[in-house]
């Protein structure tokens, strides 16, 4: 039974990473955008919590560590950068 909840909330952390980004795209402001982008990122970041959890738990081998790792070293300072653009325009542009 650990496995599918540890398999659950990966699912529901990644999920919400995307679904964070829409959301704040979808809500037409800026500052709202910035909020949910930094929800997103908060996603991001328990989901890879949620990876080392099943790692320890030997419910992930070394190759899918070592492949979602990259994903998320990679996705980390892109949502980053797209935080940082979106951080300085004005709501009425």
């Amino acid at each position: 039974m650990p496995q599918g909840t540890v398999g659950k909330q990966i699912i529901c952390s990644a999920d919400s990473i995307n679904a964070n980004i829409a959301e704040g795209v979808g809500r037409g402001s800026y500052q709202d955008n910035q909020r949910f982008v930094r929800i997103a990122r908060g996603s991001l970041y328990e989901t890879q919590h949620w990876l080392r959890r099943a790692y320890s738990r030997n419910l992930l081998t070394d190759q899918q560590v070592n492949a979602l790792k990259l994903m998320i070293n990679h996705l980390a300072p892109q949502l980053n950068a797209y935080l940082k653009s979106i951080g300085n325009v004005p709501d009425d542009q």
